[in-house]
């Protein structure tokens, strides 16, 4: 077996359990029971295409696919920390929500 052949294989059977990945993924963003759940699997979903990227760049000898995977992880990074700042005002809202329902209980009592 040539060096070529076992990278073209290596490739094949990366980019396969790649997609696996991104499926496993998809069916937690679709299922996920809270926020924090589909978050992660948005960032995992970002992450296996990333790599998709690199590992098609290789398979496909063609270098302009890594600065499609490099945007895509700068761009997959800001989508995170928004996210996270979306759910973290969320958990606060929420919070402060309880808390009011709860002073105007007691008063009311």
């Amino acid at each position: 077996m040539t060096s070529a052949a076992f990278l073209a294989g290596a490739a094949q059977v990366s980019l396969l359990l790649i997609l696996v990945g991104l499926a496993v993924a998809f069916v937690r963003l679709a299922k996920g029971p809270s926020l924090a759940d589909r978050v992660v699997a948005l960032d995992m979903m970002t992450v296996t295409i990333i790599s998709f990227c690199g590992v098609y760049a290789v398979f496909m000898d063609e270098p302009s696919f890594l600065d499609v995977a490099i945007v895509l992880a700068l761009v997959g990074f800001l989508a995170t920390v928004a996210l996270a700042r979306y759910a973290e005002r969320r958990l606060e809202r929420d919070q402060q929500d309880h808390d009011t329902a709860a002073q105007s209980e007691t008063r009311n009592d």
